[in-house]
Order: C-alpha cells, then sequence, then structure tokens
C-alpha cells in the first residue's frame, strides 16, 4: 500500500503547482508526526497524554488529526509529559 502511494507521490510532485502546495504543508505534517511517534515512543494513549498534561484528550486528538495548530506552550507540554525535550530547529533549504 505504501508503494502505490509513493507510486501516486512520485507522479504528481513532477506538476509544479502540486509540488509547491505538498512542501508547503510538509512542516504541519512533520510535527504531526512527531507528536504521534513521541507519545507511541512514550508508550502512552492519548488518554494517558491528557492524563499527564491536563490537556483535554480531544485536543490531542484533534492535533494528531491535523485539525488543530499546537502553540509552542502547548508542545512544550506535551514534550513535558512524555518526558522528553522539544527541539526546534532552523534547517537550511536544499537547492
Amino acid at each position: 500500500m505504501r508503494d502505490d502511494f509513493d507510486k501516486l507521490l512520485d507522479k504528481h510532485m513532477k506538476k509544479p503547482e502540486f509540488k509547491l502546495e505538498y512542501e508547503a504543508l510538509q512542516p504541519e505534517a512533520n510535527i504531526i508526526q512527531a507528536i504521534i511517534d513521541a507519545r507511541k515512543d512514550s508508550h502512552l494513549t492519548q488518554k494517558e497524554l491528557a492524563d499527564k498534561t491536563g490537556i483535554n484528550q480531544a485536543d490531542i486528538s484533534k492535533l494528531e488529526n491535523g485539525n488543530a495548530n499546537p502553540t509552542l506552550e502547548l508542545l512544550k507540554r506535551l514534550a513535558e509529559g512524555m518526558n522528553m525535550t522539544l527541539k526546534l530547529e532552523f534547517i537550511p533549504k536544499n537547492h
């Protein structure tokens, strides 16, 4: 299934308009995936993370589904609840 997605993505990435939009969404997608991965690496459910952070489980779900934009303060609270340190990086673009 992942192979099918990769083939389809490669096909669409050849279209400049699609590529620009896809790349514009990547920072948000990366944050969402990082939250999900960190929570799973911490062996926590959304409910358990909510209990540890005081963040509503529904709000964690919205974040993980891309339906909310986290503040820096919220990301810090999530990191603390997972016993992690939040690291924000600016990385040079490759052209």
